[in-house]
């Protein structure tokens, strides 16, 4: 829009403008001021324009205005369109804003914000809150700001309070957040309370300031951080994970008596084996396998897999279903676990103790030699576990080294149930799930909570034993709930979207390998490109991507199919004490097959839906608090370690640098881009790769690589490296950026790359 005409000015020599007609002129119209309408303002026509535009330049090039689009600001001035943050109320009860981004010299202008006419904004900004607001100059009785503003749009709020580990100052004391991305935040004297230093608090913030830190209070004292054992407090309180039982839940776990034997069968006598980890402190499934007798079936195999009956403890609509629901899964954290059930019901009355009698729900499925199911059949049972055993146990019984409990095992139960898996083995052969190789690292923890050693298990057949039973239990539960036509939560696993699939083929095209163009892809074609890089440099750079192209399991009542698994239908049925989804599915087949008390409810359908976007999102969030206080355990273990080296790999590649997780300990750190060397690293997102503009230096995902450890916060179990590692020098003629299939190329990083020290 053109700017009004002023009034004629007085002149310089040449017919233009002074420097400060051009200001007054620029800020009285805020955001209309470009070189056309000053030319208009001042009658300046003809030749004399060419010695405006000359003018205008020399005041952009001495800092006196600044261009923006085709308009003209003042220096420092704010666009009147302007990202801000609400960082207290005045006297008279009126919000006062800041810039949200401020990076001139001294403190930055304060605007207060006008109330809006007509329909007011919703829902309505509050302290600490984002804004975006149009913002004109403040007039004569507004000393006190800069500018004045009306709110557009709320873009986002603050964090109803902050998580921080307090460090006393004389002062008062200093908050040290958790979030890595959020500023220390000081607190006064009179605000701490009953918090000491070390003490992991929850505050909230007065003030927040653009020059020095925010101000805040303290709320409550989550708990002392004196050990590193109550690093998991930090990922319960951050995510909101409920980890203390009230008292009414409590109650109902102690009140609750055991499973009587009436209505259901007797199965004490069937010798079913637990196997689990070595720790492990409940144990909610059982395994039994022999030979089929049917001679219709010959090398055929029956197999029992028993899981613990929670549906008879845990009835819908009580305080334990409510709770459980409530935290979807359980939790675990090196130092401890948060369950998703009281340990009355899942340590003790759900738990298949060994020799102890306890209900189950049992699937009996019969396969063929070639691993086949052909028949399966539900019970609702009492069983009696024959024996406790480890992963490593079993498997070292099978490999020929028995102990006294496993010697008297080994022929009666457990050959037949290795047997039994040499046939479920060569049909999950035939059905070719995703086959990825992504080893996975266990933290152990010394009695203190600090690290002992973190180690990478080795996978066992007995692993593979377990986890092929249960997959078939989970099949044989969704499809005899769908055969019912009795509601259910779906485990689904969609396949890869087009635009992944598209940036995968065009990464794989880049080592020479491909994927079909034609048709719809299943797991087995990916099995086949994991196959071809199977020892190769490659191996572990194309496991990563390719999972990275995958889509994320979720729980639905809608089936979609399991993409990753290769199955049509399946149902999470194996573990009902730790994930709420099995929970519903057990009441499901209670009610479809008439089993008894327990089942399903009417009227469920049309809850589903949301109870399956609830207990998927206590998944994610029960995944993220568990990565993150590994990441904090690690990062507290490697703080006195600064300076040292370590061998890793590139695990992520960003516009902003690259993520490296280390060998020896699989700890994620971070090397700014800005640390790589002396050129300009534009971001690949096809090749998952930085690359030199210059050199044709690239650092990509999956490259073996040196590290210097050289900054670690453990509160936020962030580590900083610095890369010690050449890149590969690609030939001029391979350094052209691609993008993936469907973006347009954004460009390199906004800063040149320095130095790299320390080669």
């Amino acid at each position: 829009m053109a700017a009004p005409p002023a009034s004629p000015a007085k002149r310089s020599g040449d017919g233009l403008p002074s420097r400060e007609e051009i200001l007054a002129f620029i800020a009285g119209h805020p955001g209309k001021a470009g070189k056309r309408e000053i030319a208009r303002a001042f009658g300046i026509a003809g030749a004399a324009r060419i010695g405006l535009k000359q003018l205008l330049k020399d005041m952009a090039e001495d800092g006196v205005v600044e261009r923006r689009r085709k308009t003209l600001s003042r220096a420092g001035a704010l666009p009147t369109v302007s990202v801000l943050t609400i960082v207290e109320r005045d006297a008279d009860g009126d919000f006062v804003a800041e810039p949200h981004e401020w990076d001139a010299e001294g403190r930055p202008p304060r605007i207060l914000l006008v109330p809006q006419r007509g329909q007011p904004i919703a829902p309505a900004p509050g302290l600490g809150d984002r804004v975006l607001a149009r913002l004109a100059p403040a007039d004569g009785e507004e000393t006190d700001f800069a500018y004045t503003a009306k709110v557009i749009k709320l873009i986002e709020r603050r964090p109803a309070a902050i998580i921080g580990v307090l460090r006393r100052t004389p002062q008062g004391g200093r908050i040290e957040p958790v979030d890595r991305k959020q500023n220390e935040i000081d607190v006064d004297e009179e605000d701490l309370g009953a918090a000491k230093d070390g003490d992991l608090v929850e505050v909230e913030v007065k003030r927040f300031g653009r020059s020095g830190r925010a101000r805040a209070r303290v709320l409550e004292v989550v708990g002392a951080m004196t050990s590193e054992k109550a690093v998991s407090l930090i990922a319960l309180h951050v995510h909101g994970i409920p980890h203390i039982f009230p008292a009414p839940v409590l109650a109902e776990a102690e009140a609750a008596k055991t499973a009587p034997l009436t209505a259901r069968e007797d199965w004490r006598t069937l010798p079913l084996v637990t196997i689990d980890p070595a720790d492990a402190k409940d144990h909610d499934d059982a395994v039994h396998a022999e030979p089929d007798p049917d001679p219709e079936n010959p090398g055929g195999f029956l197999v029992t897999v028993a899981i613990a009956d929670v549906s008879w403890y845990v009835r819908p609509g009580s305080a334990m279903d409510r709770e459980a629901l409530k935290r979807g899964n359980s939790v675990y954290f090196p130092d401890r676990v948060v369950p998703m059930l009281p340990e009355r019901i899942s340590n003790d009355l759900c738990s298949l103790r060994e020799g102890e009698d306890r209900p189950a729900i049992a699937v009996r499925m019969r396969f063929t030699a070639e691993g086949k199911k052909t028949f399966h059949v539900f019970h609702r049972v009492m069983m009696r576990s024959a024996a406790k055993l480890s992963y490593a146990q079993a498997q070292a019984a099978i490999d020929g080294r028995t102990d006294d409990k496993t010697g008297p095992l080994l022929e009666p139960v457990l050959r037949p149930l290795w047997r039994a898996y040499e046939a479920l083995k060569r049909g999950r052969d035939k059905r070719q799930p995703l086959d990825l190789d992504i080893p996975e690292r266990k933290v152990i923890v010394a009695p203190s909570g600090a690290i002992d050693r973190i180690v990478v298990p080795e996978r066992l057949d007995a692993h593979r034993l377990i986890e092929e039973f249960m997959i078939q239990a989970n099949v044989a539960a969704a499809e005899t709930l769908e055969r019912r036509k009795t509601p259910l939560v779906y485990r689904v696993h969609d396949a890869p979207s087009l635009a992944k699939i598209e940036a995968l083929r065009e990464f794989l095209a880049s080592l020479e390998l491909s994927l079909p163009k034609s048709g719809n892809l299943r797991p087995g074609q990916f099995n086949h490109i994991l196959a071809r890089v199977k020892g190769t440099e490659h191996e572990t750079l194309v496991n990563e991507v390719v999972l990275r192209s995958q889509s994320q399991a979720v729980y639905d009542p809608q089936n979609i199919g399991h993409f990753g698994l290769n199955l049509r239908r399946y149902a999470h049925f194996t573990s009902p004490i730790r994930r709420y989804a099995d929970l519903i599915v057990h009441r499901a087949l209670v009610r479809s097959l008439d089993l008894g008390e327990g089942g399903l409810p009417e009227g469920i359908e049309e809850r589903l839906a949301d109870i399956a976007t609830e207990i998927s999102g206590a998944e994610r969030r029960a995944m993220a608090a568990e990565r993150e206080t590994v990441d904090r355990l690690v990062a507290h273990w490697l703080a006195d370690r600064i300076g040292a080296s370590f061998a890793g790999r590139i695990a992520g590649v960003t516009k902003a640098g690259l993520f490296v997780k280390l060998a020896e300990t699989g700890a994620d750190g971070f090397v700014p881009i800005g640390s790589l060397g002396q050129d300009y690293y534009v971001y690949d997102e096809a090749r998952h790769a930085v690359i030199g503009e210059r050199t044709g230096e690239m650092h990509q995902l999956g490259d073996a690589v040196e590290v210097r450890l050289v900054e670690v916060a453990p509160i936020a179990g962030a580590l900083r490296f610095e890369m010690l590692t050449e890149g590969r020098r690609l030939p001029k003629g391979e350094r052209k950026v691609r993008t993936a299939p469907g973006r347009s190329r954004t460009g390199g990083p906004s800063r040149r790359a320095g130095p790299r020290r320390g080669r």
